[in-house]
């Protein structure tokens, strides 16, 4: 069993930045594949960014790509999501998802349900 606790949320204007953090449980987290995603009152959980176990491959979202960056610490079981140039269309609550069988060559982490395990969420809002 794997846990996940997401810290970072907060209020920021547009323009700002924020980088959210996601503290895994487990002495696995190494080789776990881990993403990002975010929802938005009304509105489907969508991928955000994915990152392979050794940090090598990284996958973002065309929404974010560019303005946030996603990295690990294995030796932390941390993973990191930098947020930068922040719109108030990023106004979501963000989750931190993890998956220790993950193939993500076919693609399948942009979907919530492919991924096994989630953190609770943390808010954050952009104003304009």
């Amino acid at each position: 069993q794997v846990q996940l606790v997401e810290s970072g949320g907060g209020l920021v204007q547009a323009g700002g930045s924020l980088r959210l953090s996601c503290q895994a449980s487990g002495d696995t987290f190494s080789t776990y594949v881990m993403g990002w995603f975010r929802q938005a009152p009304g509105k489907e959980r969508e991928f955000v960014a994915a990152i392979s176990w050794s940090g090598g491959s990284t996958y973002y979202a065309d929404s974010v790509k560019g303005r946030f960056t996603i990295s690990r610490d294995n030796a932390k079981n941390t993973v990191y999501l930098q947020m930068n140039t922040l719109k108030p269309e990023d106004t979501a609550v963000y989750y931190c998802a993890t998956d220790d069988d993950m193939p993500l060559y076919s693609g399948n982490y942009i979907y919530p349900h492919a991924w096994d395990y989630w953190g609770q969420g943390t808010q954050v809002t952009v104003s304009s």
